[in-house]
């Protein structure tokens, strides 16, 4: 028994098990190690966005976001669109966006265009070609201060709310005098403002009553658009400083005036 037991004893100390315990435990690692990398693939997979047919005219900064486009290339075509024009090809997005060869033939698949601008590209093929061609439609611009509810309503994404707030803003600018004002309207995201501009314009300027500056009251001016009351303040502490404004340019002398709605706030002020 005793012999035994040092037979045991000398077996445990000098025959290494470890090995073969490692290479069991490492193979049992590996193998996990490769099914978890699978799953990891495939969640990678399961998160990318899916893209549908879209077009491209209607691309939101969201959407294009998603898509790969930069800032910058979104805010190109965006700006394009203010215009009142449209992209009808994969390589006049390009033009316009100018989005990398790679990014186009990722995205371009995608693209859906209205049946016309198909059918009118079917058409040139078919047809010799006229260097004095237009193959874009022109939109005829209607007169964004005459717009009626109804007309603004016929604007997709343009429903009862938005098309009040339209016309009520407008009636407290006394008129819309630039374009760019259907921006300020509250609640108005700019691809919809885009459509919008896309059908209606300023074609006739409003006449505007201007205030004189040196005799108007202190809630007289504070009524006006683009005016709130602390720049009320510093537009009185100036004049009495000055005893009355020679010039409305004098209103930039002020400290922190909002030079950038400059020519919003002189359409309703005067000095006289």
């Amino acid at each position: 028994m005793v012999l035994l037991i040092l037979v045991f004893q000398l077996i445990y100390v000098f025959v290494d098990f470890s090995e073969k315990q490692d290479l069991i435990n490492n193979s049992e690692i590996i193998a996990y190690q490769n099914q978890i990398d699978s799953l990891k693939l495939i969640e990678k997979e399961n998160q990318k966005p899916s893209i549908y047919p879209f077009n491209p005219n209607y691309l939101t900064d969201f959407k294009g976001y998603r898509l790969g486009m930069s800032v910058a290339e979104i805010d190109r075509l965006l700006d394009f669109r203010t215009t009142g024009k449209f992209v009808n090809s994969s390589l006049e997005f390009q033009k316009v966006t100018e989005i990398s060869d790679s990014l186009l033939a990722e995205i371009s698949p995608y693209f859906k265009f209205p049946d016309w601008v198909n059918s009118q590209r079917k058409k040139n093929t078919n047809t010799p070609k006229r260097t004095d061609a237009k193959i874009s439609s022109k939109i005829i611009k209607k007169d964004l201060n005459e717009a009626t509810f109804d007309d603004l309503k016929s604007i997709h994404g343009v429903g009862d709310k938005l098309a009040k707030r339209i016309i009520s803003y407008r009636t407290s600018l006394q008129g819309y005098t630039f374009d760019e004002q259907i921006y300020e309207v509250y609640y108005l995201d700019r691809t919809t403002a885009i459509q919008i501009l896309s059908h209606f314009k300023v074609t006739q300027k409003p006449d505007i009553q201007k205030i004189n500056i040196n005799e108007a009251t202190f809630k007289e001016v504070l009524r006006l658009p683009y005016i709130d009351y602390e720049l009320t303040k510093k537009i009185f502490n100036y004049r009495n400083e000055i005893h009355q404004y020679s010039t409305i340019d004098e209103l930039k002398k002020i400290d922190s005036f909002p030079l950038e709605k400059y020519d919003r706030i002189t359409l309703y002020l005067s000095a006289e």
